[in-house]
């Protein structure tokens, strides 16, 4: 008898412990997988192996550091892996950005990560650079989005700089990453020698985990090493699917959570009451809540554990209490009932009278709120310029929240028509029939107050049938809204791009999309009064109507050139392909930078390929440079698109290319202006459309008076230059097929 009670103690002790184990100490990684590379955990659908991962894209690379001790590297990159969590986040370590100044002679250095499937971080990162004279820049980039900034760290004394803050003074940093990307550089500059002695003459420049860095003075007597690395937070996601086709890799009680990024993707979650590993098979166990502090059961109660929950029952002797909790049975449940009754009828008349007294108080603080967010949102520096005759008060309506609430079925996600640097676009329908496109900027800040109050100046000093029209703006709302007219065909860069789109964008359309945005910063730059710079030309920008009609849009990096200023001094930004080159090295903006941008977008409709493009040969990476490569060695039939090249068009895409080489010069001064630019086109053009253009042997010399002269050339770098004679022999020996392939 008592070796059976000892026997059946025993087995209740190892099925408790089996039971234990199964839900707290289940594995990470597939059966016969190494699940640890030194002290990294690996779980899946990471693997140290082929057949241990998800597929190519989540192995790891487990090699032998200089030390001899193990070391997880991302896929067959240099990129150390620090820790995997399940909950779709890597910490790896990435070298910084590192420049030391000896001869008081401006010097850079760029550090980068490059990531295939994964992205970096947005809110656990921040860019941080360290030093004095220190310019540090950040670059993001992910297909057509992209991101430039950065900040600048002064400081002349030791004694100036306080330790734990990056407020400029040593240090400077951005708390947030603006764009969700694949590919990130960061360079850092020193500008000049330090006077203090005591301070090194080395500036730094990374982007690391936000609780994983706190700023030292020491930082600057002291020379860091150059191999010195720092954590960074990336996303990862099962990259190209959706969530219908999560099946086979979501394992039981578990969740597809789809993954907000440029490009589709997800991950797996475990359904609330259950953890573990969700992409492992059989997927998430049960959590037991009646474990000691995993529960709300009142101290009276019994806790019972069920699959994704529990349940709470009170104990012998104890009943419920109407609110979650187990009492004792009441023998005066008839005088708690009377004495409830007062309490609850003195409760109501005193809410009555507090009602009354918070009426008069709400209609106060809804004045006072929306005095604020008028405030906040630039409504006093958009009066300011009003009564100084900066923007006309009768060109646009000021609309109530509650109207672009409703227009936009209170901002719902399919109504999202774009989204840019500065904000997200939806389409809305107003009551009076008309539909619009409503501009929500994604966060406010002073920096984008500026962006918000000078996007609603611009346009409302400009009129031209090719630029989006603006309707009114919304103050009254935390975050300001813009309303424009709306566009029904999508933008240049999603026709041109995408190969069923472009086969319908025949050299024609281009050509006449070319001259109406010509026009329209010739416009911009010539005619409006002050002149604007758009400061971010781009296919992206462009906007095509119905009748592929080009509307220039998104002023919101646009500035108005004041009377007597040729030039501005500002923090460079735009689109990494796009930036005039001139610009970012001296951040000096001019009417000649759009110009250079304006070229880059010739290319392109030239062309058909994007501005950057990283899957393609090194040397083809940058359009532009590639672009003026190949015009110098006579290939330029073999970068057009095929859908631009037909029968007669030889000598008009001669022009154009020869016209976009002027505009890429990377001098400014030696660019053509938009209105010469507009001129060119608008001749080629009515050559195009001229009825005497198919009838060589009549009208030779009518056509060739319709002809814009070619260009005296321009001389700015010996490897690019194209002499007159150069160009009289491109236009006789260079015969373009009808066909051309690239």
């Amino acid at each position: 008898m008592s070796f059976l009670v000892v026997v059946l103690v025993l087995s209740a002790v190892l099925s408790f412990a089996s039971t234990a184990t199964s839900k707290s100490d289940y594995p990470i990684a597939k059966p016969n997988c190494v699940d640890h590379c030194g002290n990294v955990s690996i779980p899946f659908p990471f693997g140290l192996t082929q057949d241990c991962s998800i597929n190519s894209d989540f192995f790891i690379n487990c090699t032998t550091s200089i030390d001899g001790s193990p070391m997880p590297l991302l896929g067959h990159s240099n990129i150390r892996v620090r820790r995997i969590s399940v909950e779709g986040q890597l910490i790896v370590m990435k070298l910084i950005a590192k420049n030391c100044d000896q001869v008081n002679t401006p010097q850079a250095d760029t550090s980068w990560i490059k990531l295939s499937k994964m992205y970096v971080n947005q809110t656990a990162n921040k860019f941080v650079a360290v030093g004095c004279n220190t310019t540090a820049t950040f670059w993001g980039e992910d297909n057509e989005w992209s991101y430039q900034t950065g900040c600048k760290a002064t400081c002349n004394r030791l004694e100036d700089v306080a330790n734990g803050t990056c407020s400029g003074i040593g240090c400077c940093q951005m708390n947030n990453i603006p764009i969700v990307a694949r590919n990130v550089n960061f360079t850092s500059k020193t500008m000049a020698t330090n006077a203090d002695g005591n301070i090194t003459n080395c500036s730094y420049a990374f982007v690391v985990k936000k609780d994983e860095f706190n700023f030292s003075s020491d930082m600057l007597t002291q020379e860091w090493q150059k191999e010195k690395r720092m954590p960074m937070v990336i996303d990862w996601v099962i990259f190209n699917d959706t969530c219908s086709n999560s099946g086979s890799t979501c394992q039981g009680n578990t969740t597809c959570v789809p993954f907000e990024g440029p490009d589709y993707g997800y991950r797996c979650a475990c359904d609330k009451g259950y953890e573990g590993n969700p992409y492992l098979h059989p997927g998430c166990l049960d959590i037991d809540e009646c474990e000691k502090g995993k529960n709300n059961c009142s101290e009276n109660a019994i806790c019972e554990n069920k699959l994704g929950g529990f349940s709470c029952h009170c104990k012998e002797g104890y009943e419920e209490d109407g609110e979650g909790g187990c009492q004792l049975p009441s023998k005066h449940k008839k005088n708690v009932n009377v004495i409830v009754l007062s309490v609850s009828l003195g409760t109501i008349m005193l809410l009555i009278t507090s009602f009354c007294l918070y009426l008069g108080y709400r209609r106060r603080k809804s004045v006072q709120i929306k005095e604020k967010f008028f405030r906040e949102n630039g409504g006093f520096i958009l009066q300011q310029r009003i009564a100084q005759g900066g923007v006309s008060s009768g060109t646009t309506r000021i609309f109530t929240a509650e109207e672009l609430k409703k227009a936009t079925n209170n901002y719902d996600q399919a109504r999202i028509i774009g989204q840019g640097g500065f904000g997200i676009v939806y389409k809305g329908h107003l009551l009076d029939g008309r539909i619009v496109a409503v501009k929500k900027a994604k966060m406010m800040d002073p920096t984008q107050v500026e962006q918000f109050v000078n996007e609603v100046i611009v346009l409302s000093q400009i009129n031209h049938r090719n630029i989006v029209k603006l309707f009114g703006c919304c103050l009254e709302t935390e975050i300001p809204l813009l309303v424009y007219e709306f566009i029904s065909n999508g933008t240049l860069s999603e026709h041109l791009h995408n190969k069923e789109k472009a086969s319908k964008l025949p050299w024609l359309t281009r050509l006449k999309i070319a001259s109406e945005t010509a026009e329209v910063l010739s416009y911009l730059h010539s005619a409006a009064s002050p002149p604007i710079i758009h400061r971010d030309v781009k296919p992206a920008n462009i906007l095509l109507d119905s009748d592929y009609t080009a509307k220039v849009s998104d002023f919101g990096a646009s500035r108005l050139v004041l009377q007597d200023q040729t030039q501005l001094i500002t923090m460079v930004q735009g689109t990494w392909g796009y930036l005039d080159p001139e610009y970012m090295q001296t951040h000096q903006l001019t009417e000649k930078s759009d110009v250079y941008s304006f070229g880059v977008v010739l290319v392109e409709l030239l062309t058909g390929r994007r501005a950057v493009f990283y899957d393609g040969p090194e040397e083809e990476r940058n359009l532009s440079l590639h672009f003026l490569s190949s015009l110098k060695a006579n290939r330029l039939s073999m970068i057009l698109d095929d859908n631009v090249v037909c029968e007669g068009n030889t000598e008009e895409l001669q022009e154009v290319a020869l016209l976009a080489k002027r505009c890429l010069n990377v001098k400014g001064e030696d660019r053509p202006t938009m209105k010469e630019v507009a001129v060119e086109l608008g001749g080629l053009r009515r050559v195009a459309k001229h009825p005497w253009i198919n009838n060589n042997s009549e009208t030779s010399m009518e056509s060739d008076a319709l002809l814009i002269n070619p260009p005296i050339p321009f001389e700015y770098d010996v490897t690019f230059s194209i002499t007159t004679t150069e160009y009289d022999s491109l236009k006789h020996h260079m015969k373009l097929p009808v066909a051309a392939g690239r």
